[in-house]
């Protein structure tokens, strides 16, 4: 299973570990809604995302943040997040699955796996809970979603305001969204299918905003790799057209973000340098979509499967065509219709 980015909450950095996702709880009940002469009101969906957004990049804050998905399992992490000029540090400890601590430094991921004695560093761009396509002229997440007040709650003891995300198409799920009302940070996230019921959720039980985090504690932790094997992931930056590949059609909203080849391994273990997986990233500034494309190996790639884990599908395609045999796997979180679109609109060109 894929270990979700905690930074896709805005509060959290990404690992590629395995975790064990958690059960949606029922939706907290909110008070009455807004008014519409509330200030809270005015604000467009950009609006909201981007102040969201700015809180997660410019507090300091420490909790233990608790996801849980319809499938009845739960997964919990202690987060450290500090914030200097443009320097953004967090330190995010799984306190279930396998034991593995991850600091991320800007762009610089390193994953520290104590039972193995294994540490993996790689440079990773995050797409963050809203990616800088928001910051775009060609941004077009109101075109896609529509913002609609939900009240107001209490969250680790927290006052927030309450907007739920609704989706245009049957394309992307919807969200609804817990903000400090003073701060904006994001303290819970629930997404919502196409008839509105809770696929998954994400919130903190605990909860210190602007927590005393020293940027350069987290960072000594950060490089103290003494009695651990360090494991280097180079990713390198190319695209889809130099690789060969395109969408036969542009899947709708979705917009290309990063393409990457990167090689492929089991969590804290060692990698083939030769054996390069392309990854191909999608989002519409608030869902996001991985195309992942690899030679295929009949002894690995047996069978085509759907797998469902909470809000995140995934499929697996074997694609064959003139220039040979290709394994894809196509991971979002997004219905599983729009993984199909992009798997059977992905072809090959050279």
């Amino acid at each position: 299973m894929i270990f979700k980015p905690f930074w896709r909450y805005a509060l959290v950095l990404s690992a590629l570990g395995a975790m064990n996702l958690v059960a949606a709880q029922t939706p907290a009940a909110v008070a009455p809604a807004a008014q519409p002469d509330s200030p809270l009101a005015d604000r467009s969906v950009g609006d909201w995302l981007m102040r969201m957004h700015e809180a997660s990049r410019k507090r300091a804050y420490t909790g233990t943040f608790v996801v849980s998905s319809s499938s009845g399992n739960l997964s919990s992490a202690r987060i450290w997040h500090v914030c200097e000029g443009d320097q953004q540090m967090e330190r995010v400890e799984a306190l279930t699955g396998v034991p593995r601590s991850t600091f991320r430094h800007n762009d610089q991921v390193v994953t520290f796996f104590p039972q193995a004695r294994v540490v993996k560093t790689e440079r990773r761009e995050s797409l963050g809970l809203f990616p800088n396509l928001l910051k775009s002229s060609n941004s077009a997440i109101d075109e896609f979603y529509t913002a609609q007040q939900a009240g107001s709650g209490r969250v680790a003891g927290f006052d927030a305001s309450v907007v739920q995300l609704k989706p245009k198409d049957k394309l992307r799920f919807g969200y609804r969204i817990w903000s400090e009302k003073k701060s904006g940070l994001v303290v819970k996230l629930q997404t919502l299918d196409t008839d509105g019921r809770v696929l998954e959720q994400a919130a903190f039980s605990d909860l210190q905003i602007d927590a005393p985090v020293k940027m350069s504690a987290l960072a000594q932790m950060m490089g103290d790799t003494a009695g651990y094997k360090v494991v280097a992931t180079e990713l390198v930056k190319t695209t889809a057209a130099a690789e060969g590949w395109a969408l036969k059609s542009p899947v709708a909203g979705f917009k290309p973000m990063n393409c990457y080849k990167r090689p492929m391994a089991a969590e804290g273990g060692a990698h083939d340098a030769s054996d390069n997986t392309l990854q191909w990233v999608f989002s519409d500034g608030l869902a996001s979509v991985s195309l992942f494309v690899e030679a295929y190996d009949p002894k690995r790639h047996t069978q085509e499967v759907h797998l469902t884990m909470g809000a995140t599908q995934m499929l697996t395609r074997h694609l064959s065509d003139r220039s040979g045999d290709w394994w894809i796997t196509v991971v979002g979180e997004v219905p599983l219709p729009t993984l199909r679109v992009f798997a059977q609109n992905l072809e090959r060109t050279k």
